[in-house]
């Protein structure tokens, strides 16, 4: 007798697969079908694009998928758009516009901070001053450290010829932005007792005050732009011990704040 051949079994895609498969494409088709039948505002679109790479707040390239201009007549052949449709495309283009508007501003605001930062430490290593003046950018704004010893004498509240310089050079800086300022007076913990400073508090407000009377008078800014703060010794930025240590914790700082950071108005019930 002949054996009968065996039957092979067959190994190729399980059957659920071509269901899935089906399932897929359907899903792409109706993703490509959304995607042709939106409106886009390709120059607008590029342009808010090309603002967000600029400032490298997106990661990713505009799509390689181009845009067509598809006018309502083609989508709708040749009927046109309806009343809703037209308000729903004025609708999406004020916001374009205004998210345009936000972004102008958000620009504007970051180019004359970014700015700042480059001419102080460009100053600072120009003039060699990167022991005693330090500038950070933070959330707040940015705030320059200035070590008592290049501003003041000790126990003393007057400014220096040393320290002229460098307030100049920021007093014209501020000319050239409208943000806010907050001068912050430091000191040390070692007690002091003077007639004209009883203690601490008034001599970390007296030091920001003449930081804060230099800018107005010998730059003519605006007073209304500035607020003062002595904090005495309670905001050390190391532990008072020590000759060293001392001379970090008694410092001026000039923060210069961001809009969204800026004092509350002084008549906030007018």
């Amino acid at each position: 007798m002949k054996r009968r051949p065996r039957r092979q079994k067959n190994k190729g895609t399980p059957k659920w697969m071509v269901t899935y498969s089906d399932m897929v494409t359907l899903v792409l088709v109706f993703f490509i079908l959304l995607f042709s039948m939106s409106q886009i505002d390709r120059v607008k679109f590029e342009t808010i694009t090309e603002s967000f790479q600029s400032r490298a707040i997106l990661d990713f390239l505009p799509s390689s998928v181009p845009s067509e201009d598809i006018s309502g007549d083609d989508r709708l052949g040749g009927a046109g758009m309806d009343e809703d449709e037209n308000d729903a495309g004025e609708d999406e283009d004020a916001d374009i516009d205004g998210l345009m508007d936000q972004l102008e501003e958000w620009e504007k605001k970051v180019d004359a901070l970014a700015r700042l930062m480059e001419n102080v430490e460009s100053f600072l290593e120009s003039e060699e001053l990167g022991d005693v003046i330090s500038a950070t950018r933070t959330e707040e704004g940015v705030i320059l450290v200035l070590q008592d010893s290049i501003l003041f004498d000790s126990a003393e509240a007057q400014i220096l010829d040393s320290g002229r310089p460098f307030l100049n050079e920021v007093g014209e800086l501020l000319k050239g932005i409208p943000n806010s300022v907050r001068v912050e007076g430091h000191t040390d913990d070692r007690p002091i007792s003077t007639y004209r400073y009883p203690s601490n508090w008034e001599l970390s407000g007296a030091r920001a005050g003449s930081v804060v009377r230099y800018f107005i008078e010998e730059h003519g800014l605006d007073e209304d732009r500035f607020l003062i703060a002595g904090y005495g010794d309670t905001r050390p930025v190391v532990e008072n011990k020590g000759p060293e240590n001392w001379s970090k914790n008694r410092r001026v700082e000039i923060v210069i704040l961001e809009v969204d950071h800026e004092q509350a108005p002084k008549n906030p019930e007018g």
